[in-house]
């Protein structure tokens, strides 16, 4: 068991699990707080202590109680003043740009901080100012031309070159898809704001604290997804692509994932047990699960829905999503103050990939955001960074301390063995050897589903009904009820929702997707004869004309694609060590992708003869293609999330 146990730890440091990353430290914080309001104070004064930032960085101004500010008070009652106090803390060293054209322009050459910290009582949003004209604003599309914003993104361009930028619409985020969490950065025109806030002083004093608890135990549970189901060539089928990369990235990971395709979101009944991860669209309040008086979220858990108005107020239970999700315990979320049409909500592939890969979660929120100077909120800890500790460090010190989190770090093992093909049956005698009395109502679940995989129904049922008789949740009881109801009829179950979509469906049931869901913003181009896939955590791109070698385009993980064997279609993996968005060949041909050497390539059947190719891309530069020697043709395979498959010919 131990040998397992340290090949799949490895599998996990390969996911970009199991490599330890260093905590950011508090003195790269500045809270402020609304003086005028106590309990502001008091968040401010508790998150300073929980993160260990020095009083020197905590500061308070006298601002309107509201949620809503206007553009005159916020630019002379917070903006300014914070501006001259971090100049004047020598926190930002601002210095003039005369190489630029633009008039007045500035830099910040120097940063000692990159977090801004926003307590309960500072505003939410800015006003729309009807009055406010600006030169050239009549270029900007109509329905862009708005200067109202949410404070946060209009506070993290505190940095930028341009003091006389216009106001009307958005500016673009420079940090978009970044890959390398340091670029967010003030010297890059940047400053990450998030805030500590929700329906009541309590609620946003209780964020910190779930945020530490998860960061020494782990973020644990099981991972929601609730698409849309919209079919090609809706103009809001994107929404659907990004919730359905994030929930690829978080199979992936190892997180028990569920996924929804259906038009309507999560019924009322259905039963979302223990939740780590939830995404999903597209309801004006909060509903179906979230409505109900009791919601299963597990400490340090992250839940966004995707809706234009779900930060319209924080200090709402009932209204509008962010609100009720940290009433009901959500540790972090992100949201929109006012309609900021779909391409100007947070890039939910991006923000996923980026937060299991150890970005921290204001670093994910922000490498996901498009626009700025816009509508999104950001709300929770931003030093929160859950996935940072070494997997199989995490996993010892949850054992030495007989913390019951050791079920779920056990669980990620099996699903992360699953997902590399390792068979279930090798899987239930994993959950045999450290379960052996079958005591966590987690394994034994899962148990019963390993079985239900082995076709053997009376085995599946029988660990269903002993998960049952070992106390779980509310919500997981259900769930293990209708499961055994679905195999045996006589045992009865409530009528509720559709069973979830189990892991092993996720692959089956994700909808096509596009590579403009991962795509950097400067996307690889597609010649015609190329057919695009996503998979794994990344964007990757395969093609083959008839008689051709294969050849493989991307970053980011493994790459999954179907092999006909006998007519057959099978998965196989093709795994090229160590990758990532930056990438070059060496000088000795080998690839360089984010700091790692890849010297081969393999499948699942063994390795390939492979050779390292560069090509040019549309605007300069070049990207590596790895060559599979060999003839090769590629066959389309409808929609499964694998959208092609190879051949190689005789």
């Amino acid at each position: 068991m131990k040998r397992i146990f340290l090949v799949l730890l490895t599998v996990a440091f390969a996911l970009g699990g199991g490599v330890a990353l260093a905590a950011e430290r508090g003195d790269s914080v500045v809270i402020v707080y609304n003086s005028a309001l106590s309990e502001s104070k008091t968040v401010a004064k508790h998150y300073a202590a929980m993160r260990h930032v020095p009083n020197s960085r905590v500061v308070g101004f006298k601002m309107p109680k509201d949620e809503i500010i206007s553009r005159a008070d916020y630019e002379e009652k917070l903006e300014g003043p914070l501006r001259r106090f971090l100049e004047a803390k020598g926190l930002l060293l601002f210095e003039p740009n005369p190489a630029s054209p633009i008039k007045d322009a500035r830099k910040v050459t120097q940063a000692k901080i990159r977090y801004i910290v926003l307590c309960y009582g500072v505003p939410l949003r800015i006003a729309e100012e009807p009055g406010l004209t600006e030169t050239d604003e009549e270029k900007v599309r109509k329905e862009f031309r708005r200067n109202g914003a949410a404070v946060d993104s209009e506070l993290c361009l505190l940095p930028w070159p341009d003091p006389h930028r216009m106001l009307a619409a958005f500016q673009p985020n420079p940090c978009y898809g970044a890959t390398n969490s340091a670029v967010i950065d003030p010297t890059n025109g940047l400053l990450m704001v998030a805030r500590l806030d929700g329906p009541s002083a309590e609620i946003a004093n209780g964020l910190v604290d779930k945020a530490l608890e998860a960061e020494r135990d782990g973020l644990w549970g099981r991972a929601y997804f609730d698409l849309r189901g919209l079919p090609k060539g809706d103009g809001l089928r994107k929404g659907d692509e990004w919730i359905g990369t994030a929930a690829i990235a978080a199979h992936h990971y190892g997180f028990e994932t569920i996924v929804d395709q259906k038009p309507e979101t999560f019924a009322a009944g259905f039963p979302m047990s223990q939740i780590a991860l939830y995404a999903g669209w597209y309801d004006w309040n909060a509903s179906g699960p979230f409505a109900q008086p009791h919601v299963e979220f597990m400490p340090g858990a992250f839940a966004y829905h995707l809706h234009s108005y779900s930060a319209q107020t924080l200090r709402s239970t009932t209204e509008h999503w962010c609100g009720p999700l940290l009433a009901k315990g959500a540790t972090a979320t992100m949201g929109c103050v006012d309609e900021p049409f779909l391409d100007g909500t947070p890039n939910l592939a991006f923000f996923f990939t980026r937060w299991l890969a150890g970005f921290t979660f204001g670093e994910a929120a922000y490498a996901s955001q498009g626009p700025l100077s816009w509508q999104t909120t950001v709300v929770g800890d931003p030093l929160y960074r859950p996935f940072a500790q070494d997997a199989r460090l995490l996993h010892e010190s949850l054992i030495v301390r007989h913390s019951p989190m050791v079920d779920w770090s056990n669980l990620r093992v099996v699903n992360l063995s699953l997902v590399h093909g390792v068979a279930p049956a090798k899987m239930v005698q994993y959950i045999h050897e450290v379960d052996p009395m079958e005591q966590s109502t987690v394994l034994t679940e899962k148990l019963g589903d390993l079985y239900q995989k082995e076709n053997s129904p009376a085995l599946a049922v029988k660990s269903w009904q002993a998960a049952l008789d070992l106390k779980p949740t509310p919500l997981q009881a259900l769930r293990l009820r209708e499961k055994a109801a679905a195999v045996t009829p006589e045992i009865s179950a409530p009528a509720v929702a559709e069973a979830p979509v189990t892991p092993a469906k996720v692959a089956a049931n994700a909808p096509p997707l596009s590579p403009r869901a991962f795509a950097e913003p400067q996307a690889f181009p597609t010649p015609d004869a190329e057919i695009p896939i996503v998979t794994g955590k990344g964007f990757w791109n395969v093609s083959a004309a008839p008689d051709t070698a294969l050849k493989i385009r991307g970053w980011n993980y493994p790459v999954i694609v179907r092999r006909l064997v006998g007519g057959v279609e099978t998965p196989t993996w093709i795994t090229i060590a160590g990758t990532d968005a930056v990438a070059t060949v060496n000088d000795d041909g080998t690839l360089h992708w984010w700091g790692f050497r890849a010297k081969r390539v393999s499948t699942d059947h063994g390795e390939l003869p492979f050779d390292i190719q560069t090509e040019k891309v549309s605007g300069g530069g070049s990207r590596p293609v790895i060559v599979i020697e060999g003839k090769y043709k590629l066959v389309p395979v409808g929609t499964a999330l694998a959208s092609v498959s190879f051949k190689q010919e005789e």
